[in-house]
């Protein structure tokens, strides 16, 4: 009887243990996710900022058509976007 009592706190004392850690690591996962994911959505915030301010300039300097202002303001928010998954992997 006494044996079988032990051998149930130390089952049960590891099944905690287990548990315990289970539950560290995917809190230790879920902050790393979140850190990428903020990164992320930085890296796509400055790009689309600097694609705004790239188009003004082009349009005032007048130096390229409307059209071409517009393209390259695409291309700059395509690099963020593409910024932004080398960020998350």
């Amino acid at each position: 009887m006494v044996e079988s009592r032990s051998r149930l706190w130390r089952r049960t004392g590891g099944m905690l243990v287990a548990a315990g850690l289970l539950a560290l690591s995917g809190t230790a996962l879920a902050t790393n996710q979140s850190q990428q994911r903020q990164e992320g959505r930085d890296a796509n915030q400055n790009a689309k900022q600097e694609g705004r301010s790239n188009k003004v300039d082009c349009r005032a300097a007048n130096q390229q058509s409307n059209s071409q202002c517009r393209q390259d303001k695409r291309d700059t928010k395509q690099g963020g976007r593409q910024e932004k998954r080398d960020t998350k992997y």
